[in-house]
């Protein structure tokens, strides 16, 4: 078995369980994509995702040499989501205004509250 944590290999799924899907990788080794690494998203059923005899490509997680068992993740191929990015670059904004290409909306603010009084007044 010459296989390595991150490479990506081709597979066939064998069976599907509750928990996870099983991979033929070779006739030697055999693989499991847990529940939890087939999508960034709750995984309900597996089938939506998975069927048997499905040829795949998966990365490998994890080489388990003495039984000749690969941990492998589908979610490892796929870019992250657009959920996932935009909660990386959350801190962006919370920076303060002037620093994000507001300040000439603050600079007006005054002037447009004192307006908005003089047309309440006239009303």
């Amino acid at each position: 078995m010459n296989y390595t944590s991150g490479q990506i290999v081709d597979g066939i799924v064998t069976g599907i369980q509750p928990y996870g899907a099983f991979v033929f990788v070779d006739p030697d080794t055999s693989g499991l994509i847990h529940i939890s690494e087939l999508s960034e998203s709750y995984v309900r059923d597996i089938q939506l995702f998975l069927n048997v005899g499905d040829h795949i490509k998966v990365k490998i997680l994890d080489v388990d040499g003495n039984h000749k068992q690969l941990r492998l993740s589908l979610k490892a191929l796929n870019p992250p989501s657009f959920r996932k990015d935009r909660k990386q670059q959350g801190s962006a904004s919370r920076l303060p205004v002037s620093k994000i290409g507001f300040s000439s909306l603050a600079d007006k603010l005054d002037e447009w509250i004192e307006k908005a009084k003089k047309e309440l007044q006239n009303d």
